[in-house]
């Protein structure tokens, strides 16, 4: 089992749930983060005033899928998270060593 982690521009996020499911993944979480990377932030004006953006809202999509699923779900996930654009994110794979359901004490693929 692997968990795929990603960091994708919120707005994206219903096309990627959407793909991610259809290419296996049974469930995903989501949180709120804030990213600083190649950006290196911006300067905005708001009434009369500047102000430095710094760091940019983004969300970080969690999966646990089989090995079975891995690629098709990161291929899915990829394809929908795209622009094109600076700022897209990044999809980082790491491997699971064991799930348990805490309701009912499932292990692993039963887990999920």
């Amino acid at each position: 089992m692997k968990k795929i982690e990603a960091i994708i521009r919120s707005w994206k996020l219903d096309e990627v749930k959407n793909a991610v499911v259809n290419a296996g993944a049974i469930g995903m979480t989501t949180t709120d983060v804030r990213i600083f990377g190649k950006e290196q932030g911006q300067t905005e004006r708001y009434r009369g005033s500047e102000y430095s953006i710094e760091f940019f809202p983004k969300i970080k999509v969690e999966i646990i899928v089989d090995d079975t699923h891995l690629e098709m779900v990161v291929e899915q996930l990829s394809a929908a998270a795209r622009t094109g654009e600076i700022g897209d994110g990044k999809i980082f794979i790491t491997p699971i060593e064991q799930i348990t359901r805490i309701r009912t004490g499932e292990n692993n693929l039963e887990a999920l």
